[in-house]
């Protein structure tokens, strides 16, 4: 079990220039395994100002070594897969005998997992976030789609969905496997409690990709239009890409207070999260969102949607469940923790949760644990 792995992570998102943030949680989990072993992470993307030729990019970042491929965009989806396949097993080859396959999101890039135990004889194991797998989501999964993910999750050793109802939805869509899940991680050294001195406002803060129909940003923004008079020293701050767009409807609303702040260095949100009195996540439908996780790990509450498998990881004094798209529930639960109406767990019985259950060091003991039996299976 101490023996350290070389294991490959592939994925279907992952941060490049191109888009920074897409799939960072899977990057993170790649820096939990690569306190304990060996790894490489390859990803391949379209960039639409490219031509003919790829263009490679190669680096080191938190001990994980990583290569992005940048390939140019194609019309024809046939010579699109060819491509990318080709990229990905020529990368491949330049990794030293590697003993694990770590797969992120089932499908496509599942195909070179299938393709690598099948020639190579190398075990995978995946773990899933798509929230496309979730009902109804699902219902717009093709059949080729459907089957192909069926031989994918059918013959990886283990399958790691980042909650339980994630679990549950894939099951009852038929994708049956040796599922074991295991949640996003947390860099609970970075995500820490700060001494800093509060301020005069109440401060409710939102971070997000801001895409409404599953974020319900703008159900978050009529809410705080109509408490601001009742809490009158009121702050919003919104956190993410394209939030700006949100300006028009902020001053509409007549929101007086308020602090937009587009993309920002993940190593930089326990700034704002430290600053803040209560983070909202009012989402229409979510797996495991791990920017409740971080707050947590601030000792900040939250008050959030029961959706997905949030409520799998939300003590009962860390904050506030509420229905989806009930606004009056989020005004009512957001005015009671300005009134304090109910006691709160301390910030450091928070941050102690994530540690215990979300850290890097425990996130990276229970894959190690999968990867070495993934090996005894061979």
């Amino acid at each position: 079990m101490n023996k350290k792995l070389n294991v490959l992570f592939i994925s279907g998102w992952y941060p490049t220039k191109i888009s920074p943030q897409n799939g960072d949680f899977v990057k993170r989990h790649a820096e939990a395994v690569a306190t304990k072993h060996n790894v490489y992470a390859i990803h391949v993307i379209t960039n639409d100002r490219l031509v003919n030729k790829a263009e490679i990019e190669n680096y080191k970042e938190n001990n994980v070594q990583t290569t992005i491929i940048y390939v140019p965009k194609y019309g024809n989806l046939i010579f699109k897969f060819y491509t990318f396949l080709k990229a990905y097993l020529k990368s491949i080859k330049t990794v030293d005998n590697v003993d694990v396959v770590h797969l992120n999101i089932s499908f496509p890039k599942g195909i070179i997992a299938l393709y690598l135990k099948w020639f190579k004889k190398i075990p995978f194991i995946i773990t899933e976030h798509w929230t496309g797998y979730l009902y109804p989501n699902n219902k717009s999964i093709k059949y080729l789609e459907k089957l192909v993910t069926k031989i994918i999750i059918k013959n990886a050793s283990f399958v790691c969905p980042v909650s339980d109802n994630l679990k549950n939805n894939m099951v009852q869509f038929g994708l049956l496997g040796n599922y074991y899940p295991i949640p996003n991680v947390v860099d609970t050294s970075i995500f820490n409690i700060s001494n800093d001195a509060s301020s005069d406002h109440f401060e409710i803060i939102h971070i997000s990709h801001m895409r409404d129909e599953a974020k319900n940003v703008s159900g978050i923004l009529d809410t705080i239009g109509k408490l601001q008079k009742h809490i009158p020293n009121l702050k919003l701050h919104l956190i993410g890409n394209k939030s700006n767009l949100y300006i028009d409807k902020i001053k509409n609303l007549g929101i007086a207070n308020y602090k937009i702040t587009n993309e920002i260095p993940h190593n930089e949100i326990p700034i704002y999260l430290n600053k803040a009195d209560v983070f909202v996540l009012f989402s229409n439908y979510e797996n495991l969102p791990c920017v409740i996780l971080e707050a947590f790990s601030c000792g900040l509450p939250v008050i959030s949607t029961n959706v997905g498998g949030i409520k799998e990881f939300f003590p009962n004094n860390f904050g506030k469940l509420i229905n989806s798209k009930d606004e009056n529930q989020l005004f009512i639960e957001l005015l009671n923790i300005y009134n304090k109406k109910y006691e709160l767990a301390s910030k450091h019985e928070m941050h102690n949760y994530v540690v215990n259950h979300f850290s890097k060091a425990t996130i990276c003991e229970r894959f190690s644990k999968l990867y070495h039996q993934s090996l005894a299976k061979k």
